[in-house]
């Protein structure tokens, strides 16, 4: 098991257990299978499993990523507050960085997150470990 990159393997979560699922309604992640699994194609490293806030839909949407406005020409529903979602992890850095990040589920983010996010910052957010 690599936990990395995907090719068949089992995926892993920040913890190095196999990664759960984040969201199946709605459908989220890269390969859009409920999980925040990654690959080499994956360049925004949308890793981090995070419930939406309406602070951090703001932001986002400042930011140029409108995540509330539902795009059915891209299959994209929009989300809203209490939706989870995987998210870039360099997004959920800087949405930190202002005091704006969504709690995220430790459970389901890829291990991958820990080379952008230090899993020091990530756990007072965890919203799977209360």
């Amino acid at each position: 098991m690599d936990g990395g990159t995907g090719g068949g393997r089992a995926q892993l979560n920040v913890y190095g257990e196999p990664l759960a699922s984040c969201s199946q309604q709605p459908l989220t992640g890269w390969t859009r299978n409920g999980c925040c699994e990654t690959d080499a194609s994956d360049h925004g490293v949308h890793t981090v499993c995070a419930v939406m806030s309406a602070d951090f839909l703001e932001f986002s949407r400042a930011r140029g990523n409108d995540l509330s406005t539902a795009r059915p020409d891209l299959g994209f529903p929009g989300l809203q507050a209490g939706d989870r979602w995987c998210l870039c992890a360099a997004r959920w850095l800087e949405a930190h960085r202002d005091g704006k990040a969504p709690r995220v589920h430790l459970r389901a983010t890829h291990r991958q997150t820990l080379s952008i996010v230090a899993l020091a910052i990530l756990k007072p957010y965890a919203a799977d470990l209360d």
